[in-house]
């Protein structure tokens, strides 16, 4: 698809089909009050995000989005919210006092896509200027074109990412573990240290009373 031009026909009648899906499964994501509603609605939003990114020829993204996010983290919010015992109820007192905060925090991603959107309005030179010449899709695929830059110009912020989601990862694992004392856990240590003196205990039945 060359640059700038624009989608007609049947592609177009699918991008507006799946954008529409899109829209309305994200907006039941926030309205559903069932939480596993949410997350269904969640990963169809996924799906139609897939969709719109293989019309646009972005076929990597598309396969990312499917695997990464409805394979591994749709699913694991799926298991863990049908796993929990969440009570919800609780979690929705006192989300009025957030309400400011979610606002301005809106508010500056809007006005990000407001930019993103309107970049050419305000800099038309800049759509033009690529840092690197996209090759020809009969000369060298979107996906292995996407990778020589990625592991070669920009390895060390790849790199860095992935640090900072394991920090992440760490960092929710540790604010979330809380040990519950009337569940029983293995102590390895005690387990090792144990000798047959106090593990064993002979017992000598008379004969004729045992079990």
């Amino acid at each position: 698809m060359e640059q700038g031009a624009l989608l007609t026909g049947l592609p177009a009648a699918f991008f507006y089909l799946f954008a529409l899906i899109a829209v309305a499964a994200a907006l039941m994501v926030v309205a559903s009050r069932n939480p596993v509603h949410s997350v269904l609605y969640l990963i169809l939003t996924f799906f139609n995000a897939s969709a719109l990114f293989l019309l646009a020829g972005a076929e990597f993204l598309a396969m990312i989005l499917l695997i990464v996010y409805v394979g591994a983290v749709a699913v694991l919010f799926l298991f863990v919210v049908m796993m929990l015992d969440i009570d919800f109820a609780e979690l929705r007192t006192g989300m009025l006092q957030y309400a400011p905060i979610g606002a301005l925090v809106g508010l500056v991603l809007l006005a990000e896509l407001v930019i993103v959107l309107g970049g050419s309005s305000f800099g038309p030179e800049t759509v033009g200027a690529i840092a690197q010449p996209i090759p020809d899709l009969a000369i060298r695929e979107n996906t292995a074109a996407l990778g020589d830059v990625l592991y070669t110009e920009y390895v060390f912020f790849f790199q860095l990412a992935g640090l900072v989601l394991l920090v992440a990862m760490i960092g929710a694992i540790v604010l979330t573990l809380h040990h519950r004392r009337d569940v029983k856990r293995q102590d390895i240590s005690r387990q090792v240290a144990r000798t047959p003196e106090t593990s064993i205990e002979v017992v000598e039945v008379e004969s004729g009373k045992g079990i």
